[in-house]
Order: C-alpha cells, then structure tokens, then sequence
C-alpha cells in the first residue's frame, strides 16, 4: 500500500512554546528598532500608528508619547475584545520594547556615513522583517498593526496591503511637511516594508500559533 503524501495543509497546527514567543518578541523589536533608529538618523517618516503619531506631532506641536499613547487607545480596546488579553498583552510589551529599544539603540550606534537610499532601504527591511516575526507569534505593534491583522483574519485581507494603503495615505498628507525627497524616500521605504509582510505573512502559510 502505498502511503499518502502529507501536504502541508493537512498537518496539524502546531502551537508556539513560551520561550519561543519570548525569543520572537526580542528579536523582532531589536530589528524593528534599529530599523527606526536607522530612520531617524536619515530623517525619514515610518508608517502606521507611530508615523500617524510623529505627523500629528510636528503639525500640532504636542508631544510624540502623549500622541502615540492616545491614539493607540481604541486600538487596545479592539485588540481585547476581538483579539483577547494573550494577544493585546504581547503586543503592549511589544510596543513597550521597541520604544525602550529605540532609545538606547541609538546610543549604542553610530553612523559617520548613511546614505539616504541605502537607509531606506535596510531600515524598511529590518521594519518589515521584525513586523512578520511578530505577527507570526500573534504581536502585533500597535493600533493600526491590530486592525491590520484582526481584518486578516476575520476577512482574509492581507495585513500588508491594508497596511500599505493606510501608510500611503499617511504620506499624502505628510507631503505638506516633509521635503520632497524624504518624502519620496519614506513611500518607498513603506512600500518594501509591507510588501515583505504582504508576501510572506498569507493566511494559512504559517500555521502555528501562540
């Protein structure tokens, strides 16, 4: 009798152990946070809820923490009741992280040289490589990073291409206060940042789960 192959979408899915969430959430805010060090030295705006935050910042004057923790609000809510406390709790920490990472990461290195396109470039592929790590292990970064992964779930959407259309969005309005080659630099930034999402993080291509 011959055996039946085993295709990848009969196998059971498998569940994350403890230490191998911990090792995700670390490793995907050390790249997520070099990536946004590596931003800010070539001056250029991220995407999601933080970007929204950071533009909403230089318009207003307000502070960027106050403005990100406000905005990030609802998001949590939506994250509790539709995604549970594992998930909203992760992605807390997750935030937390990169924000506490960010800070001393940029003490700890230093670029005589960087040159704008190459910065783009890593940045948006440390950003993109840490995001999917996380979604992987159910983290996401904060707000927009939840509606983008609850929507894919629950519709199919990619979390990416959601992603994408928010963040281009968010660079229209930027165009009044960037210049215009940081700006063109930041869209391509977002753009390869979600397209690595977008690719590698479809429903039912990775079927473990925390």
């Amino acid at each position: 009798m011959t055996a039946a192959a085993v295709t990848p979408d009969a196998l059971p899915a498998e569940r994350h152990r403890l230490y191998e969430d911990v090792l995700a959430l670390l490793t995907g805010t050390l790249l997520v946070s070099l990536g946004a060090v590596i931003y800010t030295k070539a001056v250029l705006l991220v995407g999601s809820t933080a970007g929204l935050a950071l533009l909403t910042s230089y318009v207003t004057g307000l502070g960027f923490g106050a403005v990100f923790f406000v905005l990030n609000l609802p998001f949590y809510v939506l994250g509790v009741i539709r995604m549970g406390w594992a998930f909203t709790l992760r992605t807390f920490l997750a935030v937390g992280m990169v924000s506490l990472l960010s800070r001393y990461v940029s003490g700890w290195v230093d670029f005589s040289t960087l040159n704008p396109v190459y910065a783009t470039v890593i940045g948006s592929c440390l950003i993109g490589c840490g995001m999917l790590m996380l979604f992987r292990h159910r983290t996401g970064l904060g707000g927009i990073n939840i509606l983008a992964m609850f929507l894919q779930e629950r519709t199919g959407l990619r979390a990416g291409y959601l992603q994408l259309g928010i963040d281009l969005a968010l660079m229209a309005a930027a165009w009044f206060v960037l210049p215009v080659e940081n700006l063109a630099l930041s869209v391509l930034g977002i753009t390869i940042t979600n397209l690595i999402i977008a690719i590698n993080h479809k429903p039912g291509r990775y079927t473990a789960f925390s």
